[in-house]
């Protein structure tokens, strides 16, 4: 993760106090869609796009990325990350075989125009092979065998789904079945595609290699993976297309480049052509032109209050929290920072007393409000320290006077 050089600095000389608020802005106009696209860095072509650092799970850029949509393939991705969690508990291994139902054939199989493995009606077929129908070639089939192996019904796997997926923290996703093909109640968003590829990626490190593999031969028939990361980009290691006329070309994909992984989700594309050139440029820029930055750390000093009626005049404030976010490289020189609090504080004075609030304001982010608190104790001054804190203001007074005289 980057970390701006400067930006604590930069937010300390922003500081400033305010005795109180001012009254709430009216609302914003909602946003020209024209003028968005005009200003948007990256300029993707397609209608969903998200950008995630792949090493922290900092989202850096969105489009549309917090809205459900049709995921098409996409949505297996959750069907996979489920299967791993049983082998990764000892609940299921590669070698556990499951029978191909009538179902399975019917709606996945060799008699559809969708991606199949082919399986044969009634046959066995162990785990790994089923894991890698599904995910190299995409296979319908193979994506329904695991799905009423692991829980009995493509319709109990569909609830088991969409619970997990809150769990995880996937607010936009609902399943209906284990394919990705289109139902009105199957809907994940970007963001929640490129949550469950980074959550394969770290929590399995083990199976994930299998995304990266070119083809995948079952029953004499060879296939060959779709994701074009995978032959046009250096580094690309997965993760998985998908398609279906109603949302055009998906993909979510990931790479490795000098150490730091990006993941990116795209869906809405015109063609497979358009996927094989966008798909490649967006990882590129995801590279050259976001960073995640921490804009500040926990415990850091943001800014230095005046005390009234203290033993020490002065008190550092501390920011509560860290935060990191993700920036267009063309942003980070625009980062401003500004504290606020009732000036001049009262002594007493609580070190970890929230006296104040640290906003931090970068284009293309919301503001970022933290709270600060005073970083020690300030003790009030005794009589004796306020009788000479008078005396001293009497002098002042009268030295002014005689100025003006």
């Amino acid at each position: 993760m980057r970390h701006i050089a400067g930006t604590l600095l930069a937010i300390a000389l922003a500081a400033s106090s305010a005795v109180a608020q001012p009254p709430a802005a009216p609302p914003a106009p909602a946003p020209d869609p024209t003028a968005q696209m005009a200003t948007d860095p990256l300029n993707t072509s397609a209608t969903y796009a998200f950008i995630m650092d792949g090493d922290g799970g900092i989202p850096l850029y969105s489009k549309r990325g917090d809205e459900p949509m049709i995921p098409a393939s996409m949505s297996k991705l959750m069907l996979y990350y489920m299967t791993f969690e049983r082998i990764k508990a000892g609940r299921l291994t590669m070698t556990d075989e499951f029978s191909v139902s009538e179902h399975a054939w019917r709606t996945g199989g060799a008699g559809t125009d969708g991606s199949t493995m082919f399986l044969p009606l009634n046959s066995k077929v162990s785990v790994q092979d089923l894991l890698k129908g599904a995910i190299i070639v995409s296979g319908n089939d193979a994506c329904i065998v695991l799905a009423e192996g692991l829980f009995g019904s493509e319709e109990a796997y569909a609830r088991a789904a969409t619970a997990r997926a809150k769990e995880l923290g996937m607010t936009g996703s609902t399943f209906a079945n284990a394919t990705g093909l289109d139902a009105p109640t199957h809907r994940m968003s970007a963001h929640d595609i490129a949550t469950i590829a980074f959550r394969i990626i770290k929590d399995f490190p083990e199976y994930y290699p299998m995304f990266r593999e070119p083809e995948f031969t079952f029953n004499n028939t060879r296939q060959y993976n779709r994701n074009p990361l995978l032959r046009e980009l250096d580094g690309a290691d997965g993760v998985k297309t998908g398609h279906l006329s109603v949302s055009g070309y998906g993909l979510v994909g990931s790479a490795i480049r000098e150490g730091k992984r990006r993941i990116i989700v795209l869906n809405g594309l015109t063609s497979e052509t358009e996927r094989k050139k966008e798909g490649p440029r967006v990882m590129r820029s995801a590279f050259l032109d976001f960073t995640a930055s921490t804009l500040v750390n926990k415990g850091a000093e943001v800014a230095i209050a005046d005390v009234w009626l203290g033993e020490d005049k002065k008190v550092s404030l501390i920011a509560t929290e860290s935060y990191a976010t993700g920036l267009h490289m063309d942003a980070v020189p625009k980062i401003k920072g500004s504290v606020t609090y009732k000036k001049p504080l009262l002594a007493p004075v609580k070190e970890g007393d929230i006296v104040g609030e640290l906003v931090i304001s970068a284009p293309g982010t919301p503001d970022k409000k933290i709270p600060v608190a005073a970083g020690k104790s300030v003790n009030q001054l005794g009589l004796l320290g306020k009788a000479m804190l008078g005396l001293r203001g009497e002098d002042e007074e009268e030295e002014l006077e005689g100025k003006k005289e």
